[in-house]
């Protein structure tokens, strides 16, 4: 039982939480546009058609507004 309290089971220990610590830093800090991972960023043109479903904005300008992003 001596070998436990040597310093080499508490030296490991600090280790895991070491690969812990990264390993939730890895998980919480990923960018959001990886494949398959998270709902990706809506494009501007993702966000006129919701606007032009919901009804905030009529035919005209959602044409008109669609035309823009387009040129860009």
């Amino acid at each position: 039982m001596d070998h436990y309290y040597n310093g080499h089971v508490w030296g490991m220990h600090y280790i895991w939480w070491v690969i812990w610590i990264i390993f939730l830093i890895w998980i919480f800090f990923t960018p959001y546009n990886i494949p398959g991972q998270r709902t990706k960023k809506d494009t501007p043109l993702d966000i006129l058609k919701r606007r032009f479903a919901k009804g905030e904005i009529n035919k005209e300008e959602y044409e008109e507004k669609k035309q823009t992003l387009e040129k860009k």
